[in-house]
């Protein structure tokens, strides 16, 4: 057979027989007559949370680059495109469920909570975690904070929090403050009965030059009702029976030692005194007790 050359008609060759098509009507098997109606689409399956986590991924790189590409034009642009993305990955699951706070007192927890500013089914993606961590900063008992994101529903807030060392009291307010002497705000100083009591302008960041020198003394320790800090430049120790131990500006570990050597020899601790006065290194002086009753802790000039 010859071959077929395109383009070119055999003379032999029949004329095509032109059909016209008739639509045909297919039954339902009621054999009702109608058409049958054509299935509509249906739409796809949603994204699985690893492709919608690459995604996520590629949008984010996107966006640094076109950030460094165009500076701060840019970051409006990129700040809304995250956005879109991070609310079509809350609908595929990753949106906040639980947040797990470490490092905290029951105290802190409700504070640091508080603070993070956090709400359930937000999109996870989108939460800025500097900022979460910033907020967190902001309370009194923390000390630092560090926030992770557990895809695909979970934030861990962990934090080192400050110990509560004393209750300060000044100028008429009572508060609580760590061991630098920094006031924790959310702290009642109502719930810390066994902190010791410091008092007096400059007593919050005096503290801890002194309270090593007292908690190694157990029996003196055990004594004090409250260290008071006089023109902000020395110390008075006031004790619950209403003695004042008085204490100089410089040597306060030397004239400790002295008032240890007279509680070794003579137990004036357990005698009752209303002062003795350290001040001088070259002499000590006891005041006996009055019979008048213990007044209102003062800070008295020196």
């Amino acid at each position: 057979m010859p071959a077929a050359v395109r383009g070119e008609r055999r003379a032999d060759a029949k004329p095509r027989t032109r059909v016209v098509a008739t639509p045909v009507r297919t039954r339902s098997s009621s054999g009702s007559g109608r058409p049958v109606a054509k299935p509509r689409a249906s739409r796809g399956p949603a994204l699985p949370p690893w492709v919608a986590l690459s995604a996520a991924g590629l949008v984010l790189v996107a966006g640094v680059s076109l950030t460094l590409a165009t500076g701060h034009r840019g970051e409006r642009l990129v700040a809304t495109t995250q956005a879109g993305m991070a609310n079509q990955l809350a609908g595929a699951g990753f949106k906040l469920k639980s947040v797990h706070i470490q490092g905290a007192s029951p105290m802190a927890r409700d504070d640091v909570l508080k603070a993070a500013g956090l709400y359930r089914d937000q999109p996870i993606m989108g939460l800025d975690l500097g900022q979460v961590r910033a907020n967190v900063e902001t309370v009194g008992w923390v000390k630092e904070a560090r926030v992770i994101r557990l895809l695909p529903d979970t934030l861990v807030i962990a934090v080192t929090e400050r110990d509560a060392q004393a209750v300060w009291q000044v100028a008429g307010h009572t508060v609580v403050i760590d061991r630098k002497g920094r006031i924790i705000r959310e702290a009642d100083p109502a719930k810390f009965p066994d902190l010791p009591l410091v008092v007096g302008r400059g007593a919050n960041t005096a503290l801890a030059a002194i309270t090593p020198a007292v908690a190694q003394r157990p029996r003196l320790r055990s004594r004090i009702e409250a260290l008071v800090r006089v023109d902000d430049r020395r110390w008075d120790l006031r004790l619950k029976d209403g003695s004042i131990i008085q204490l100089p500006a410089i040597g306060e570990e030397e004239a400790l030692m002295q008032l240890d050597e007279l509680d070794r020899r003579q137990k004036i601790l357990e005698l009752g005194f209303a002062r003795i006065d350290l001040r001088d290194p070259e002499m000590i002086a006891v005041r006996p007790r009055a019979s008048a009753p213990a007044g209102e802790i003062v800070a008295e000039g020196a």
